[in-house]
């Protein structure tokens, strides 16, 4: 038999967890149901181990590990939608942000200045703010340094902090965060958005089939629309969500070929 597990590891921070295993078990409720043996709970490993399980009933990714290494592996559920700004439909972007005590209010202002990302895979800390680079780099390294600091927060604490100078938040976690975490943004300041992209999507194992697949989408969208979890959907900012294809995310893999194109492959 086999053996499923549920993520949504993405934006899972403490103060939303609760309103995380609402979700799931209102759609797990709905699978079995159906007749199907989902799992009572979210599996809170590492998001990254869990995208290659072949028992990925659902989970959540990041579009650019899924466009770049996911996309035969895992198949789309929907991408969800959220109430946050800097959100449009399905899709989202980044905020670029910088010390509110900073004079400089343009990007090009910061050429030399201490970069921080939360992954060399995000598209939304990374490959996001590399397109905005890469005209004004000059095929040359742009900044003195670039941290990989882990995660958004961490690098939103580091501007707060004085050790990185500016970076790309995605908007849905500087929502989350301005709610749960606003000691964070005590000292930070928005200068620029990125392009938009396809939020992250909701995804499950490819190896599970069809039928699996369209059983899952009917009992996310019932989550989605029962009034019982009102409270849990607005903690989450989640709105609802739409069907998009492998072709709505081909966007991430034209904006890294646009910035190589420019002489600017790594953010640097």
């Amino acid at each position: 038999m086999e053996v499923f597990v549920a993520s949504l590891g993405m934006y899972d921070f403490p103060f939303v967890a609760e309103a995380n295993n609402h979700l799931w078990t209102a759609i797990g409720g709905y699978l079995r149901a159906a007749g199907i043996d989902a799992p009572m709970a979210l599996d809170r490993a590492d998001p990254h181990v869990l995208w290659s399980n072949p028992g990925l009933i659902f989970g959540q990714t990041c579009g650019y590990p899924y466009v770049a290494q996911l996309k035969d592996s895992v198949v789309l559920l929907a991408t969800p939608t959220y109430a946050f700004e800097g959100c449009e439909g399905p899709n989202h972007c980044s905020f670029i942000v910088t010390q509110a005590r900073s004079a400089k209010r343009s990007l090009a202002g910061f050429e030399g200045a201490r970069a921080a990302l939360n992954a060399r895979d995000s598209n939304s800390g990374m490959n996001l703010f590399r397109d905005l680079v890469a005209p004004i780099a000059r095929g040359r390294p742009f900044f003195s340094e670039v941290i990989a600091t882990g995660s958004h927060a961490a690098s939103l604490a580091a501007i707060a902090e004085g050790t990185a100078d500016i970076a790309a938040i995605d908007c849905v976690t500087y929502g989350l965060l301005r709610g749960g975490r606003p000691e964070l943004f005590e000292d930070v300041a928005i200068i620029a958005r990125t392009k938009s992209s396809p939020c992250l999507p909701f995804i499950m194992s490819a190896s599970l089939g069809k039928s699996l697949r369209a059983a899952v989408r009917v009992a996310l969208f019932a989550a989605l629309q029962d009034p019982t979890l009102a409270d849990a959907r607005a903690a989450l900012g989640l709105t609802g969500a739409t069907l998009l294809s492998e072709g709505d995310y081909r966007i991430v893999a034209e904006i890294e070929r646009s910035a190589i194109a420019l002489g600017y492959p790594e953010l640097a």
